[in-house]
């Protein structure tokens, strides 16, 4: 399961590598009570969410949702809950996306502030249009919000497979590095942001992302 350790102002929330990261129920107990202990914690801060292996996230758990049906909006909803989080958290958030990103997963990766990603290995992908799952109206709007409207139309609508140069280039990810330099990248990237998470800075956010948010939040029918 995901665990947490900090380097002085810098949290870092280590992905699990097993089952690729989907958002099964008890993953996401782990990632909610991280994220309890990093936004209530005193003083300046921020958190990295770091994975190993070839995944950073594949996204929701579908093997569980077959087998759940009936939870499917309660279920899809918790997402949606978590998206609204990471995006308007007081906490400077850096994503080192050290492989794949697919999907929810994705879409996670974009609720932070800043994404740095592998170089050589791994893709970012938004693959609905290919497995004919329809993006709800609050992982529209996350997507919307965070990418240019070219990016979101090729990402969205074709499945389009980013590796990292190709992430940088599009403005999906703020920066690649090696693999064994990209947690210490992000930890310099997200050091001397951390005296900004304050209420002010939530603030700004909610405003920032007030449509996008409201979306997220509200129970939201498969468009």
């Amino acid at each position: 399961m995901p665990s947490l350790t900090r380097d002085g102002e810098v949290w870092i929330l280590h992905l699990d590598a097993d089952d690729e990261n989907r958002f099964h129920p008890f993953w996401l107990d782990s990632i909610e009570a991280a994220l309890d202990k990093v936004e209530s914690a005193d003083g300046p801060r921020a958190m990295i969410t770091a994975g190993s292996g070839k995944y950073w996230s594949n996204g929701l758990h579908l093997d569980w949702l077959v087998g759940n049906t009936e939870r499917m909006d309660t279920y899809l909803d918790r997402v949606h809950r978590l998206f609204a989080r990471t995006l308007a958290s007081p906490v400077i958030t850096v994503a080192a996306v050290n492989g794949h990103a697919f999907a929810a997963g994705a879409m996670w990766a974009l609720a932070h502030d800043v994404r740095l990603m592998r170089r050589d290995r791994g893709y970012f992908c938004l693959p609905e249009v290919d497995i004919d799952l329809p993006f709800t109206t609050g992982m529209s709007a996350l997507i919307r919000s965070r990418l240019t409207p070219a990016a979101a139309h090729l990402a969205m609508t074709t499945g389009h497979r980013y590796g990292g140069e190709a992430a940088l280039a599009a403005g999906i990810v703020d920066g690649v590095a090696d693999v064994d330099g990209l947690l210490a990248a992000a930890v310099d990237l997200a050091r001397p942001l951390a005296a900004k998470a304050k209420p002010t800075r939530a603030q700004i956010k909610e405003t920032l992302y007030a449509e996008t948010l409201a979306a997220l939040r509200a129970p939201s029918p498969i468009v």
